[in-house]
């Protein structure tokens, strides 16, 4: 009976050891699992040695996670006409009596807000209102021009002709990004740019008679690189943008500015700075 009493206590010594056991095991698996996980969201570049050079983290792990990303931008831009002469232009130029009509890009600025809606895992979609405040220039020098005195809108001189504006826009973007490699990664944006004039400032009436359109639509694409900082996410991004319409609006002009171009449509490019 001894001996069988002391089996059955060794039995239940040896339970208790083996639940001790597994308890332990566990709570050490599961801070090593979690020191793991925390330990792959990091990498360290280390020299011939051995020695650590320099660590990088993965910030903001969860960011795709979401389906939506609000933010906002501010874009330096160039933007200017894309024109086409006309019949009389060319005519006028052989002769010898006409005018010389060239473009000129001129620095500009806009601001406004970022809306990404995921759709697919490489593919959102993104709408980015904002305001824009442009100069355009045309360059008109003399090439034999001798002024009608009978026609009221004929100049005397010939001058260069500037449109300021302020247009409030309206970017429906689809954005393709690559697979996110640590903090950075690569995308190309495409789509439409509806815009819609809200003023005009002519510094000199008499003198500058060109008249643009009060709304314009444009085709848009670019590129651009993602960067994940710990607390938002920066993206510099340049897009051009190439209007479609002819915004020219020149009905009853018939001053030899308008007369020498048939067709005027926007061109920009911009450098966006995104923040969401």
């Amino acid at each position: 009976m001894a001996a069988s009493y002391f089996r059955h206590q060794l039995h239940l010594y040896c339970a208790q050891i083996g639940r001790v056991a597994v308890v332990a095991a566990l709570a050490a698996v599961v801070p090593f699992g979690a020191y793991a996980q925390k330990k792959s969201l990091t990498t360290a570049s280390r020299g011939r040695r051995g020695q650590v050079k320099s660590v990088t983290s993965n910030n903001l792990p969860g960011y795709d996670d979401r389906w939506f990303h609000p933010g906002f931008y501010i874009a330096p831009n160039f933007s200017g006409y894309r024109i086409e002469h006309t019949q009389t232009y060319i005519d006028r130029r052989d002769s010898g009596l006409g005018v010389t009509a060239n473009t000129i890009n001129s620095p500009g600025f806009s601001v406004g807000f970022v809306g990404d809606a995921r759709l697919l895992e490489f593919l959102s979609l993104r709408f980015a209102p904002g305001v824009s405040f442009m100069t355009r220039r045309v360059e008109f020098k003399p090439y034999g021009y001798t002024p009608d005195l009978n026609v009221p809108d004929m100049p005397r001189e010939i001058q260069n002709q500037e449109v300021e504006t302020t247009q409030v826009d309206f970017p429906i973007l689809l954005k393709f990004h690559s697979q996110r490699r640590r903090n950075t990664r690569v995308y190309m944006v495409g789509g439409i740019k509806p815009s819609v004039n809200v003023g005009n400032r002519i510094k000199d009436p008499e003198n500058n008679l060109l008249r643009v359109n009060k709304t314009d639509l444009a085709i848009e694409y670019g590129v651009g690189l993602d960067l994940f900082y710990p607390l938002f996410k920066f993206a510099p991004e340049l897009r051009f943008s190439h209007g479609l319409r002819n915004i020219q609006q020149k009905e009853g002009q018939t001053d030899v500015y308008n007369n020498s171009l048939q067709r005027m449509r926007s061109h920009t490019v911009t450098l966006y700075l995104n923040f969401e």
